[in-house]
């Protein structure tokens, strides 16, 4: 799973500032890839800071540099929770940017959801996501998986990564996406892409904010093993960029010294 070359490191002053920056950001990314009139596939993430990001893309006097229509949109991992719940993260993304730009529905693929409340087969919402994901594999991607233009990530202070956690199985599963049953954090039934579907982005981009993401941070980036921390376990195939405030990067090592505060 190793990457064509060392992470990008690059720290921001606060989470706020670090937010705007990769809103910017991923804004340029998109006009980049769209440049060359193909549709541009991502992979969304959840969590807090990536609510602020999105909430900040939406806000942007750029935003309308994109063409929404052709963006494909994916997400890591979900919370297996009825269709519309707050703490759904394609609930949450919609709330912050997906439902005020124009996006071509057909390439909008949330995760299931579950069909009643406390009730439904995860694994089968998995393998469900999984041919969703088979079906829109070309011949080019040498996979039953497509090739992502870009995957987002954020990380837990335990590690995890989507929703792949230390100790659990899912860390292990070599299927395209997996079941996550008694997940350490609520709500304990989750659905996640696992780690071959995450090796398979060009650009991998982690976003971390806060100090008790700091040891984790450096860990992933010291070489830590992926069963103990599911993070150091997922590179981009042509770049890896981890995007952190001030707080997150406080222990990083002094041989990353290719970080940059902006």
């Amino acid at each position: 799973m190793g990457a064509a070359s060392s992470p990008d490191v690059v720290v921001h002053r606060d989470a706020e500032l670090l937010a705007q920056a990769v809103a910017a950001r991923f804004l340029t990314r998109l006009v980049d890839l769209q440049s060359g009139g193909r549709i541009a596939s991502v992979v969304l993430t959840g969590g807090s800071i990536a609510i602020s990001i999105y909430a900040a893309v939406a806000a942007s006097p750029t935003r309308d540099a994109v063409d929404w229509g052709r963006i494909e949109l994916w997400w890591g991992d979900e919370r297996f929770l009825v269709d519309g719940d707050p703490n759904r993260n394609a609930t949450q993304a919609g709330a912050a940017l997906l439902d005020v730009v124009p996006l071509n529905l057909d390439l909008l693929h949330p995760m299931p959801a579950a069909p009643r409340v406390g009730v439904g087969d995860p694994e089968a919402a998995a393998e469900a996501y999984a041919r969703e994901l088979a079906s829109a594999s070309r011949p080019g991607d040498h996979a039953r998986v497509p090739a992502f233009d870009l995957l987002l990530l954020g990380v837990g202070p335990d590690g995890h990564v989507a929703s792949l956690f230390p100790g659990h199985p899912a860390l292990h599963d070599e299927r395209a996406v997996a079941a996550v049953r008694a997940a350490p954090k609520p709500p304990p039934i989750r659905l996640t892409l696992t780690f071959p579907t995450l090796a398979r982005a060009r650009e991998t981009w982690f976003v971390v904010s806060g100090a008790d993401k700091a040891p984790v941070v450096r860990s992933a980036l010291s070489g830590a093993g992926r069963l103990q921390v599911p993070a150091a376990g997922v590179t981009g195939q042509r770049r890896t960029r981890w995007l952190l405030d001030k707080a997150a990067a406080a222990q990083l090592p002094s041989d990353l010294a290719r970080t940059t505060l902006r």
